[in-house]
């Protein structure tokens, strides 16, 4: 009987760690407080950036001052600028490195304002999705480099390039984009003298004279990975990204500088006019009615690893300026 009542634990204590082996398999993945269940990208690909949920904070009530008051924003400084409603306002750089969400109102619409230092990529979205506005923050965590915002009010992820949720109850749900400018201060307050400033009076200490990402730029390593390395650039190298009718074109700074400064080509068979500034390191895209298209200035390697069938512009190919 002992052999016997010794043999059948160790078969049931054999049993039970299968079965807690395949529990633990099939058990919803949390990361960061966020559960990663079903999401539409590979678990295991979604990273812990460093800080936690909320470590890095998103600004929910910014405050403004007019262009003529903005006095400590040099004019070189880098912004992201959108002109909506009849409102004209900028947001620097050296304030999104530190925040990288600013919810927002343009009038009564909701706009959510996004920078990924990683992946040097600005986004404007309006913010809602399943007929609800949303609030959004800093999940703290990184797919494809890319930060991942989250929604306050269902706790889904949301990738800032996809423009897509990931994870949770709004899965699979987008975001509308919004045409945005990143330049420089001195070139948007030229074209929106009117225009309204972020202050860096947003309730939270930080040195926004710090760049706490100096010198990643210009690096060719990138601190996390991504799914596809993309080749024939510099990594970090800016370019501006379309996307019309599901087909994605780049447009690298280091072709467009070989190029005349305005041009017209082709996306999709849609007639697109690309206008670059090497004074303000800018690239934004038009129609052919001359209105601003949604276009994301980011680094080269983020724009390849979630475009890899991209196509390139070259200046060299080109034939009459386009």
């Amino acid at each position: 009987m002992g052999y016997r009542t010794g043999q059948t634990l160790k078969l049931a204590l054999a049993v039970a760690a299968m079965l807690l082996a395949q529990g633990a398999a099939f058990a919803e993945p949390m990361r960061n407080g966020f559960d990663l269940a079903g999401a539409l990208v590979p678990v295991e690909e979604i990273l812990q950036g460093g800080p936690p949920k909320d470590g890095i904070p998103a600004i929910d009530r910014p405050t403004f001052v007019n262009a003529r008051e903005a006095r400590n924003l040099p004019p070189e400084d880098m912004v992201l600028a959108i002109f909506r409603n009849g409102i004209a306002k900028a947001y620097p750089i050296r304030i999104l490195n530190w925040h990288e969400v600013v919810n927002d109102l343009f009038g009564a619409e909701n706009i959510v304002v996004t920078f990924c230092p990683l992946c040097g990529s600005g986004v404007a979205f309006e913010a809602k999705a399943g007929g609800r506005n949303l609030q959004f923050g800093v999940s703290g965590l990184l797919y494809n480099s890319d930060v991942l915002l989250y929604d306050r009010e269902t706790q889904s992820l949301w990738s800032q390039i996809r423009a897509q949720a990931v994870a949770g109850p709004l899965k699979t749900a987008s975001l509308t984009a919004v045409p945005l400018a990143h330049t420089t201060w001195r070139d948007w307050r030229a074209r929106h003298p009117e225009s309204l400033v972020l202050t860096q009076k947003t309730g939270i200490a930080r040195d926004y004279d710090r760049d706490p990402y100096a010198g990643y730029e210009k690096s060719a390593e990138l601190i996390f990975p991504v799914r596809f390395r993309a080749e024939g650039f510099h990594p970090k190298e800016r370019v501006l990204g379309v996307v019309l009718e599901g087909k994605a074109k780049a447009y690298p700074f280091v072709e467009l500088a070989k190029a005349a400064g305005e041009f017209v080509d082709t996306v999709s068979g849609r007639s697109v006019r690309i206008r670059y500034s090497r004074e303000h390191q800018s690239a934004e895209a038009f129609d052919a009615k001359g209105q601003p298209l949604v276009a994301t200035t980011l680094f080269w390697f983020a724009w390849a690893a979630f475009h890899p069938e991209t196509e390139v512009y070259r200046a060299a190919r080109a034939k009459g300026g386009k």
